[in-house]
């Protein structure tokens, strides 16, 4: 298991900052002027079956963050929702008419892939910013734009985070499976773990290819009990993961078989699977409220006053899009976008994962991924403790890889 270690510096900076009432802002971001107001809109998937609750959350941790750090940064900033209903056609629409109706400039949202793709293009035009959450490699690298950012690592650094060491942990699970989401996300998720297992001697034995909207996956499970594999690759994504494992338990695959969630949507998914269902299950994810840093130490307390419980990747991702803008804002004493890009690429600040940086080129952050484990329900310290932490890794491709050429 990685741990963070904290310097006795950090756990007074720390201490400082939960004292003031400062929730993840940085003290060397905390200017003494109010800039002119300004909104940030967060475009979520708020009606899209299947993605709704996560687009919900993530919407509810912009929110938050643009309510605690107006106060903290000195801003005028305010927050508003549209639903891009996860259509790319109705998320570009719906900005579109948010940049000529309010003359709006900040974006944040993406929770699909191809929404976050669409509404990249359309923010760029306008000439805004666009800060998203969506996975697909392509939004920092061959669809990059010098306005969008992505605070959550890419489908690339999620199957380095999770394939590969599960790989040397389990050298002798050389046959695998995958089940996977049809569209830009899970092609994603398939092309590098396809890479991954052929570059550590694994064999792909098959792959089952699910739409958007499926329930019933028996079928898949069927085709993957037929293929005898090692590992059952999972590259669905929120509600369809838990479909998905609580039909492969009931098949029994859970007995026959190791079974890694390349990217999971967090302690809410957890939740609604339950301890037993999760036990002995791997899992990838962008975030665990069990993380030991300083910036996490703030925010987990301060989403447990607001909500009344820890918080959630999508909760926590929501409110990086937010905070990262009003960072840039802060940064460069100003709300011209240019002005606020500027001030945004290369930015370094403590984050709920540790030290985080956007990187300049290609507008991607620079943090962990984890790798955990279910948990025995015997196990759990608290009702959330569901999951114990293998590793945290970073694994970004490189600048002559990545494939950004607009910034």
């Amino acid at each position: 298991m990685n741990e963070h270690r904290v310097s006795r510096r950090n756990i007074l900076k720390s201490a400082a900052a939960i004292a003031a009432g400062v929730y993840g802002a940085p003290a060397i971001l905390r200017p003494s002027f109010a800039a002119e107001e300004f909104s940030i809109c967060g475009a979520w998937e708020m009606t899209a079956p299947g993605i709704a609750n996560t687009a919900t959350l993530c919407d509810r941790g912009s929110k938050l963050a643009v309510d605690t750090l107006s106060k903290t940064l000195d801003l005028a900033c305010s927050y508003t929702t549209v639903d891009s209903e996860g259509d790319p056609g109705k998320g570009v629409r719906k900005v579109a008419e948010q940049v000529s109706q309010r003359n709006a400039k900040f974006f944040v949202g993406g929770a699909s892939s191809a929404v976050a793709l669409a509404v990249s293009k359309e923010v760029g035009k306008s000439g805004g910013i666009y800060v998203t959450t969506g996975g697909a490699d392509e939004l920092t690298g061959s669809e990059c734009a010098k306005s969008t950012f992505r605070w959550p690592v890419a489908t690339y650094g999620a199957v380095e985070g999770t394939v590969r060491p599960l790989r040397q942990k389990l050298p002798q699970a050389k046959r695998w499976f995958t089940i996977t989401p049809k569209y830009v996300f899970g092609d994603a998720l398939l092309r590098n773990t396809q890479r991954v297992l052929a570059e550590t001697g694994a064999e792909h034995v098959g792959n089952a290819y699910h739409g958007l909207a499926e329930r019933e996956f028996s079928g898949y499970l069927t085709e993957a009990l037929a293929a005898k594999p090692d590992v059952l690759c999972l590259h669905s994504f929120s509600g369809q993961t838990i479909d998905v494992l609580r039909q492969a338990a009931e098949f029994g695959l859970k007995e026959k078989m190791t079974i890694l969630i390349v990217w999971s949507a967090g302690l809410d998914q957890y939740r609604a699977m339950g301890a037993d269902l999760l036990n002995g299950v791997y899992v990838g994810a962008q975030y665990w409220h069990g993380i030991d840093t300083p910036a996490n130490r703030e925010l987990v307390p301060l989403f447990r006053k607001t909500f009344n419980a820890p918080p959630t990747y999508s909760e926590i991702s929501g409110y990086m899009l937010s905070r990262l803008i009003m960072e840039g804002v802060a940064k460069a004493k100003s709300k011209d976008p240019a002005k606020v890009i500027a001030a945004m690429e290369g930015l370094r600040y403590e984050g709920p994962t540790g030290p985080e940086e956007i990187r300049a080129f290609d507008h991607q952050c620079i943090k962990d991924y984890y790798l955990l484990r279910g948990k025995p329900a015997k196990s759990m310290a608290d009702a959330d403790d569901f999951l114990e932490m293998l590793s945290a890794s970073k694994a970004f491709q490189d600048r002559d890889k990545a494939g950004c050429t607009a910034i």
